[in-house]
């Protein structure tokens, strides 16, 4: 993973798909829940969705298939159904040797449209919890991404101005985020990619 000409003074990182390889989790817990709906949620559509807040993604498949899922519910059983398969989960090597490697020279922040308790497990579960200043996670910020509000709000959280920002994305959405901020990022390869792609050692 090459990243763009510095200096940067702060590294905000999405969490899942990006330090953390948990979307294939999210998707088997996604399809469990979604299953006792009749409600298909194509892989595709899944990894075009992320960075989507739990409660947008199931409102916005309400409407897409004409269904009244409880929102409430189904983004609580979907989040306890993740938290059970939690102990397998892996970090994305790329950007773990980043974390490692900068850790202690500039500030992290994650920023993610994830819920706060779904992010905190994660970094426990890999022990990098305490390797980031500040989280940023659905319920922090009105706008989620695209939008560049939860991107800004983590570099005022960290004191640092936009453009001195690296962002680390897999999505689609991130980048256009972290474009619209005014930050320079680069695109951490899904796990499909990965698997495709020569490792560079």
């Amino acid at each position: 993973m090459k990243l763009p000409e510095g200096p940067f003074k702060a590294y905000l990182f999405d969490c899942d798909g990006t330090i953390v390889d948990s979307m294939p989790l999210h998707y088997i817990a996604w399809k469990s829940i979604l299953a006792e709906w009749n409600c298909e949620f194509g892989e595709e559509t899944f990894y075009a969705w992320g960075g989507m807040p739990v409660s947008e993604i199931i409102s916005t498949l309400n409407t897409r298939d004409g269904l009244s899922m409880p929102g409430e519910e189904v983004a609580r059983r979907k989040e306890a159904l993740y938290f059970e398969i939690l102990p397998e989960l892996k970090a994305v090597p790329e950007v773990l040797e980043h974390i490692e490697f900068s850790h202690g020279q500039i500030p992290f922040a994650v920023v993610s449209g994830s819920t706060r308790d779904s992010v905190t497990s994660s970094l426990e579960v890999l022990g990098l919890l305490d390797k980031f200043e500040t989280l940023v996670c659905a319920g922090d910020y009105e706008r989620s991404k695209p939008d560049p509000e939860p991107f800004l709000i983590a570099a005022n959280q960290l004191g640092v101005n936009p453009e001195d920002c690296l962002v680390f994305e897999d999505t689609e959405m991130g980048i256009q985020a972290a474009t619209a901020a005014g930050m320079a990022s680069v695109k951490v390869l899904q796990p499909w990619e990965r698997e495709m792609s020569p490792v560079h050692r």
